[in-house]
């Protein structure tokens, strides 16, 4: 109910989804007598289960507002589901701020992490078309530790979401050297490059603006902040390009004529970068599969996201991503423990000489 397009668009996807995949199932939260005639305009009244939630969490909304407020919304609601085992994923347009902190409170943080993060796909030059980005806008600060479960969870995303058996991991920074950079940045290096050969996974060092959309890496490691500001100014650079061109274009009959014949490929290159092919950032690092649909997305945009979010729940993406955090945690305190043993054997060796 929150998006900028309203329920007409996500029902409208809903209905995209279910001609190209019979085996979806969907349960929309809203008004009921808002939802039912769009649902059945569209003749989806056998696939879906209808959630009657009166309110509805707005994009300006306070997420601490919401968190104290919000039980009768349908956010609420929709996270609710997934927490109830009800459904495998929550998908939604609305609020970001709002959506993450109701999904915190309602489906915890796994074990052992300690920010979750959003991930997002990114247009590329790999041959799957697209690389992963985390954390593009969940929490502002990341630390060292921070930085490594993002790529222990954007590896598992990777592997498990898209059968990339040994993701390429890089992490941004403002040079490839290993001497630039803030020093937590520096730290992490040597974490993810530590934790690499223990989770099958190519660690190919700092990675740098123009190394997003390439087919150097699979997986790009930064903070949100970074990661937020990247992700809306390459859709701001998106939308100008295109703009650009259809001015190009119109600009004399002779150019119009030219346009009539690149048509082909200008649909092509069109499709390729269309934010709304990519749509959907996944909340890593919970108790529950949440998916963040763009606000403004349309019946595309929603359908994309829906694709994304049934393939995550059939590969049992959730549950991989957890242990993987769960065992890398388990690793660190066991080499804790040795080191402390070590020390105390060391001391026992000591003492032992001493009169």
């Amino acid at each position: 109910m929150g998006g900028d397009r309203g329920p007409a668009a996500v029902v409208a996807g809903i209905s995209k989804s279910a001609a190209k995949n019979p085996d979806i199932r969907f349960i929309l939260h809203g008004p009921k007598d808002v939802l039912e005639p769009l649902v059945a305009k569209r003749k989806l009244e056998a696939l879906c289960d209808l959630r009657d939630a009166g309110e509805v969490v707005s994009m300006d909304a306070k997420p601490s507002h919401v968190m104290r407020h919000g039980k009768d919304t349908s956010m609420w609601s929709a996270i609710e589901s997934v927490r109830n085992k009800e459904a495998d994923v929550c998908v939604s347009c609305g609020n970001t701020g709002a959506l993450m902190a109701v999904a915190m409170i309602r489906l915890r943080k796994a074990e052992g992490v300690n920010r979750p993060a959003i991930a997002c796909l990114w247009p590329s030059r790999n041959p799957s078309g697209f690389n992963i980005m985390l954390d593009v806008g969940a929490d502002i600060r990341a630390d060292q530790d921070d930085l490594l479960q993002y790529a222990l969870m954007g590896m598992s995303y990777a592997r498990n979401g898209f059968g990339l058996k040994r993701p390429r991991v890089g992490l941004l920074n403002v040079g490839t050297e290993e001497h630039k950079g803030r020093a937590e940045l520096k730290v992490a290096h040597d974490l993810i490059a530590d934790a690499a050969k223990a989770n099958d996974f190519d660690y190919v060092g700092f990675v740098e603006g123009g190394d997003i959309p390439s087919d150097r890496v699979d997986v790009i490691v930064t903070d949100g902040f970074t990661g937020n500001v990247a992700l809306k100014t390459a859709e701001g650079t998106a939308s100008l390009i295109s703009e650009l061109l259809r001015e190009a274009f119109k600009y004399t009959p002779l150019s119009r004529i030219a346009a009539l014949l690149a048509y082909p490929s200008l649909k092509r290159l069109s499709k390729r970068i269309d934010p709304r092919q990519v749509n959907g950032g996944v909340f890593l690092g919970l108790n529950g599969t949440v998916v963040k649909s763009h606000g403004s997305a349309d019946a595309t945009g929603v359908s994309a996201a829906i694709k994304l979010s049934f393939t995550l729940a059939q590969t049992g993406f959730n549950e991989k991503l957890a242990a993987r955090v769960a065992s890398n945690m388990t690793a660190d305190q066991s080499d804790l423990q040795a080191g402390s043993n070590d020390a105390e054997n060391s001391n026992s060796n000591d003492n032992a000489g001493t009169t």
